[in-house]
């Protein structure tokens, strides 16, 4: 059922694949315990971890960066300074300051400092992102690393994870918020998407709130080609999220540079995890390879349901 898929794998800088429906995985493709840089998709780890604090009180949306005391090298003016933490989650910040581990695609959308006041237009900005983990740890004192080990890795038995060598803070000369990078092995991150899929919760415990996973999955906000954003997740809108596939409706992924994604499909009890070994220079997946590789899974998929439904 599934050749046509490996023989595209096998064609382009694939590293893993994992296809999981409802708890079982029904393909694998390389070595799932290789513990692989997650780039950008450390973003929707610190989104689940915020709705954590947040049911707790302890990560209040609404305050300010005034408020706050966050700034940053080239100083951000008053109206900046008005950006609250949930304009940060939504990518909506309107702060155009410079930031750290950014990609170039990220340099090149970014609009002019000043343009627009916080909440008016959204824009994919490290900023925002790696501010949020100022304010995490201003506001919990808890360290991300640590903090994930113990609300998520843990309770979902990730088995690869190890806090202090898989994610670290990252300074750069950009700003003073640095990033937070993370190494996850594929079956690691394949429980994570299990956890979301779950509405966060594992084995009958309420892992992440269910409400906070509905709220950071919804399409907030119009993200052009690539569908839409939440929370720190992008979001499939009107099953657009990749060049040439068309996706489950209500479906979202957590993405990061190179090629690396954990989607969910609810409609389809599905979690797709696919990686690719980006410690080696020029080795990437793009958007247009990972739309037909999506494209051949969901085709495959769809053959195996319509079989199925003939001998029943």
């Amino acid at each position: 059922m599934f050749a046509q898929l490996e023989s595209q794998l096998a064609q382009q800088q694939s590293a893993v694949l994992l296809v999981s429906r409802g708890n079982e995985v029904i393909f694998r493709y390389g070595d799932e315990t290789t513990r692989y840089p997650c780039h950008s998709m450390r973003k929707s780890f610190l989104s689940a971890l915020i709705g954590c604090a947040e049911a707790e009180g302890r990560f209040d949306l609404s305050l300010t960066l005034d408020a706050l005391g966050i700034d940053d090298r080239e100083g951000l003016s008053d109206v900046e300074k008005g950006a609250t933490l949930y304009d940060l989650l939504t990518a909506r910040s309107g702060i155009y300051h410079p930031a750290n581990y950014e990609t170039p695609w990220m340099r090149r959308i970014k609009p002019p400092r000043h343009r627009y006041a916080p909440g008016e237009n959204w824009c994919y900005s490290n900023w925002d992102f790696n501010a949020l983990g100022t304010a995490w740890r201003q506001l919990t004192g808890e360290a991300i690393n640590q903090a994930f080990a113990s609300r998520i890795a843990q309770p979902i038995g990730m088995q690869d994870y190890r806090p202090q060598e898989d994610s670290w803070l990252e300074p750069g000369d950009s700003s003073v918020h640095p990033a937070y990078p993370f190494m996850l092995s594929s079956r690691d991150l394949l429980r994570f998407g299990q956890l979301f899929l779950q509405e966060g919760r594992w084995q009958g415990q309420s892992v992440i709130p269910a409400h906070w996973v509905r709220l950071s999955t919804a399409p907030l906000s119009h993200a052009g080609t690539r569908g839409a954003y939440g929370f720190m997740w992008w979001v499939t809108r009107d099953g657009v999220g990749w060049p040439q596939a068309i996706l489950p409706p209500g479906s979202f992924s957590a993405q990061g540079a190179g090629g690396h994604y954990c989607l969910v499909a609810p409609s389809h009890q599905l979690v797709v995890v696919h990686r690719v070994d980006t410690t080696q220079v020029g080795h990437e997946v793009n958007r247009y390879q990972t739309g037909k590789l999506l494209h051949t899974l969901f085709s495959a998929l769809q053959r195996q349901e319509r079989q199925y439904d003939d001998l029943n």
